[in-house]
C-alpha cells in the first residue's frame, strides 16, 4: 500500500504474510518436496491482510472497523450478485473448488459454478468480519479463528501454529522510486516486484518508446521485460532474509550496462520462471476531497487461492507462498518467518513533489510490465489515463510473447519476423485503474479498464 497525505510524497505499508516458523526448503527437501504446489498447505503464508487493514485504519482512518466492514458484512450475509467476469473466472476454478469438501459445499451448486446474476451468501465470513470489526486484529490472529485455520492446515500437512498467527505484523517501509521522463514513480520495496517495474523504467529511459511503431513498442517492452525479470528471478526476495541491492538495480549504471544488449530488431531468448502468470488480485485507488490518496492492492494469488476453505470462519486461504522456491540456497527459497517474492505492486506518480497519480495494474507476474506499459502510454504517447488503460497489451512470458486479440495482424507479422513466438491469449492481460489529480484546477480524472469488473466513480 502507498499512501499520500494531502498530496505529499507517499509512505508505504507492507502487509504481506510470512511462512510458518517450522517450514524450510531444507525440510521440504527431506520430505521429498521439490516444489510448492498451488493447492498445497505450504503455499499458505500467515494471512497479512487483516493486520494491514487494522493498521491502516488506525494510522490514517477516521472511522472504526465496524463501520468500515459494514458493507462487506452485508454483502456476505445478505448475498451479492455474481458479475459476468466473476462468473467466467469461477467456472475455470470448479476442479480446484471440488477438491476441498468445504469449498465444494460453499462455492459450488450441484458441482457447478454459480452463473451470472446468481446470489451467493457467505454467512460464516460475515460473522468473522463482524467479530473483527468489534474486537480488532486479535479476533483473527488469536483465539477461535486462528485455531480453526491452523487445525485445518495441520490436517493437510501444514506447519502452521497459533504462535505464527499471533506474530504476524505489517511493516511500515520506505518507498523506492526512480525518475521517468519528468515525473518520479514510487513503488513499494522488496519483497514485492515494484523494484522490477522501476528497473524497467530505467531501461525505458535508455531507448525510444514514444515515436516508434506499435510493433517497435511491443518489441521493446518485451525485451525490457526479459532483462528485468531475469534479474528478478535471480535476486528478488525478502530483504530481511538476504541482501537485495536496490541501489545497484536502480542505478543508471545498471541500465546503461543492460540497455546495449536490447536489440531493436531481434528478439532474444526468453528466460522462464516456475510460477503461473496471471492471478487473482484486487486493486483499488481512492483520492478524497483533502487530496489524501491511497494506492492499495490485495491478492489471493491464484483464483480462490489454494482452494482450501476453513468452514467455521468462512476464510478461503490464499496461495501466495506458491511464489516461494523449494530449492535450498535460492534467494527466494522458503524459510520460517520469510515473506515470498510478491507480484502485487501498487504505484504512485509524483510530480514536483506532489502526488499526481495513484495507479495499479492487476495480473500476477504481468504487473511490473503493466506499470511500464501504462506509464509509457501516458508519458510517451500522450494518451489520457482511460486510453492508456484500454490500449492493447502484451507480455513476454513462459517462452512466448502473449498478445491480446486486439493487436492487428500486420503488427503480429512484424513481431514474428523479429523472432517472437506469439500466443494470442483468450483472456485479458491484467486490469488497470488510476486516478489523475489536477491540483491546479481542482479536478480528478478516473480510469478503470473493461477487462475486469470495476468502475471509476466520483461522489
Amino acid at each position: 500500500m502507498l499512501y499520500s497525505k494531502g498530496g505529499a510524497v507517499p509512505t508505504a505499508l507492507n502487509g504481506s504474510g510470512r511462512a510458518p516458523a517450522g517450514l524450510s526448503a531444507e525440510g521440504l527437501a527431506a520430505e521429498g518436496v521439490e516444489a510448492i504446489g498451488p493447492t498445497s498447505p505450504h503455499a499458505v503464508t500467515v494471512p497479512g491482510a487483516i493486520d494491514a487493514w487494522c493498521r491502516l485504519a488506525a494510522s490514517h482512518g477516521t472511522k472504526g472497523l465496524d463501520e468500515l466492514f459494514a458493507p462487506a458484512i452485508k454483502a456476505a450475509e445478505e448475498g451479492f450478485k455474481v458479475a459476468p467476469k466473476v462468473a467466467f473466472d469461477w467456472g475455470r476454478n470448479v476442479a480446484k473448488l471440488a477438491a476441498d469438501p468445504d469449498s465444494r459445499a460453499a462455492f459450488l451448486v450441484d458441482g457447478q459454478a454459480p452463473a451470472t446474476g446468481d446470489t451467493v451468501r457467505q454467512p460464516a465470513l460475515a460473522a468473522t468480519l463482524r467479530r473483527i470489526g468489534r474486537e480488532g486484529r486479535s479476533a483473527f490472529y488469536e483465539g477461535a479463528v486462528a485455531a480453526e485455520i491452523v487445525a485445518k492446515l495441520k490436517r493437510l500437512g501444514g506447519h502452521h501454529t497459533e504462535a505464527d498467527f499471533a506474530a504476524q505484523v505489517s511493516e511500515d517501509v520506505e518507498p523506492i522510486r526512480t525518475r521517468f521522463r519528468d515525473v518520479d514513480v514510487y513503488e513499494c520495496p522488496p519483497n514485492g516486484q515494484g523494484l522490477i517495474a522501476l528497473m524497467m523504467l530505467g531501461l525505458a529511459d535508455q531507448v525510444t518508446m514514444a515515436g516508434p511503431s506499435e510493433a517497435d513498442r511491443i518489441h521493446l517492452l518485451a525485451e525490457i521485460t526479459k532483462a528485468a525479470y531475469h534479474a528478478r528471478d535471480g535476486h528478488l526476495a525478502d530483504p530481511r532474509h538476504g541482501p537485495v541491492d536496490v541501489a545497484h538495480f536502480l542505478s543508471e549504471n545498471w541500465a546503461r550496462r543492460v540497455a546495449p544488449h536490447i536489440d531493436p530488431k531481434r528478439a532474444k531468448p526468453l528466460p522462464t520462471w516456475n510460477e503461473v502468470a496471471h492471478k487473482d488480485t484486487v486493486y483499488l485507488t481512492v483520492v478524497d476531497r483533502d487530496r489524501n490518496a491511497v494506492s492499495f492492492i490485495n491478492s489471493l494469488f491464484a483464483g480462490f487461492g489454494t482452494g482450501i476453505l476453513v468452514p467455521g470462519c468462512g476464510v478461503m486461504l490464499h496461495n501466495r507462498g506458491y511464489a516461494f522456491r523449494a530449492t535450498p540456497g535460492h534467494p527466494n527459497a522458503v524459510a520460517g518467518g520469510k515473506r515470498p517474492m510478491h507480484t502485487i505492486i501498487p504505484g504512485m506518480v509524483v510530480k514536483d513533489g506532489r502526488a499526481v497519480m495513484p495507479f495499479g495494474v492487476m495480473g500476477g507476474h504481468y504487473q511490473a510490465t503493466g506499470h511500464v506499459g501504462f506509464l509509457s502510454n501516458v508519458y510517451d504517447r500522450g494518451l489520457d489515463i482511460q486510453q492508456a488503460c484500454d490500449a492493447p497489451r502484451s507480455f513476454a512470458t513462459e517462452g512466448r510473447l502473449q498478445l491480446e486479440p486486439t493487436v492487428p495482424d500486420d503488427v503480429r507479422a512484424d513481431l514474428e519476423s523479429r523472432g517472437h513466438v506469439l500466443e494470442i491469449v483468450d483472456s485479458p492481460i491484467g486490469g488497470c485503474q488510476a486516478i489523475l489529480i489536477d491540483h491546479e484546477r481542482g479536478t480528478l480524472f478516473g480510469a478503470s479498464d473493461g477487462r475486469k469488473d470495476g468502475m471509476a466513480l466520483g461522489y
